[in-house]
């Protein structure tokens, strides 16, 4: 049985590695010629990193991954602690770490597992058509693929999403810009363990841990689409919307290096519930793309890998009949996913002025039980528990 997987992102090179381990021989086309990650890093969460655990990249991850023990916000303006707690009640709760890492060194990981001579670069799918006996893949340069089946991990702007739904999807702005990337540790702007957040006037500003002594970092501003923003105006941008914020928030601004970082405009994808035709499948961000706020995109991608693998390998009623099977187990717990972060972004970013309000006012008697448990039930609902 041969596969052809569509995108050699986490989604893509997550379920090839999955595949082959369940005896499926595999194909990845990428249409780029040279990968590029979005974003400076992603938090993995214990799901994700369960996946990955299964997968047999346990040992790699832990080198990438930074030491995330405690998380805390703080208030925006003055600086000072509103909750900090230890992570350690969550990680005992589900059996593993969340490892925030650099998206270009998961990726590197992801390809390298995998073996990067083997994936076919520049390769832009422009079709695809199936029979009752297999799949053809066209490709921009003329070029064409067959498979038993095929894998579309083509991301957010997916191609073959209008084939497989007979339709187009719009893309959902969700109200914020987001600003990312690398800096190195300084104990001055946050601890070097813990996850820190700075929150106030619907904004945010978030350090991470990751490998090598640096913080991944990101910032959050409500604004419209399409302002004339770019790396030139970057600095001078975040001093505006940040005026006034505390300290540690203003040397984190003064450190960046606008050419490092990134300015993103957050979308997603309202949720659909069909992810297969015959035997053709959706996975990651074709089937269910969603905003940062839960930090579960990445991870969900790695679920469905595992998911697909698990299903094709364990049923015997053909490749149409197991990818079905795949999809009535990925839709409800993707569309959670999805709208768990679209309600913590709603949350977060003052779409209802009083309701943030209140959650900043909670947080000052936060101690950590509640934050924890709504991470623990997302992170359960996993592959893996």
């Amino acid at each position: 049985m041969k596969a052809i997987v569509i995108g050699a992102g986490i989604g893509g090179m997550s379920a090839a590695i999955a595949l082959e381990k369940a005896g499926f021989d595999t194909t990845v086309f990428e249409a780029v010629k040279e990968m590029k990650p979005v974003g400076a890093a992603i938090s993995i969460w214990p799901n994700g990193v369960k996946c990955l655990n299964a997968l047999g990249m346990k040992a790699s991850l832990r080198v990438l991954g930074g030491n995330m023990a405690y998380m805390a916000y703080n208030d925006a303006h003055s600086g000072h602690t509103l909750t900090r707690f230890s992570m350690t009640p969550l990680v005992q709760q589900v059996g593993e770490y969340p490892y925030p890492v650099a998206r270009a060194e998961l990726q590197a990981m992801l390809i390298d597992t995998y073996g990067r001579s083997r994936i076919s670069f520049g390769k832009r799918v422009t079709q695809v058509e199936q029979t009752e006996q297999g799949v053809t893949a066209w490709f921009d340069d003329g070029s064409q693929a067959e498979g038993d089946f095929l894998i579309a991990a083509d991301g957010a702007h997916s191609v073959i999403r209008h084939y497989v739904l007979g339709e187009s999807v719009e893309r959902r702005y969700a109200g914020y810009v987001n600003w990312n990337g690398l800096v190195t540790i300084d104990e001055t702007i946050a601890p070097a363990d813990q996850w820190t957040t700075f929150v106030g006037e619907g904004k945010r500003v978030s350090l991470m841990p990751v490998s090598g002594n640096r913080f991944y970092f990101f910032f959050d501003v409500p604004l419209p689409k399409g302002l004339p923003e770019d790396r030139s105006t970057l600095k001078n941008d975040l001093k505006g919307y940040f005026s006034g914020w505390a300290d540690p928030v203003q040397r984190l601004i003064e450190s960046l290096n606008p050419q490092t970082t990134n300015r993103v405009e957050i979308h997603d994808i309202e949720p659909f519930s069909r992810f297969v035709k015959g035997r053709v499948a959706l996975l990651g961000d074709a089937a269910h793309s969603t905003t940062p706020d839960i930090g579960q995109g990445g991870c969900a991608a790695m679920e469905d890998a595992v998911v697909l693998a698990q299903t094709l390998a364990a049923h015997s009623l053909g490749i149409e009949d197991a990818l079905l099977r795949y999809e009535a187990r990925r839709v409800d717990r993707t569309k959670d996913l999805v709208l768990k972060a679209r309600k913590r972004c709603d949350v977060t970013h003052a779409k209802d002025a009083e309701v943030t309000a209140a959650w900043y006012a909670d947080l000052k008697n936060e101690t950590g039980e509640r934050v924890l448990a709504g991470m623990i039930e997302t992170i359960e609902g996993g592959p893996f528990g």
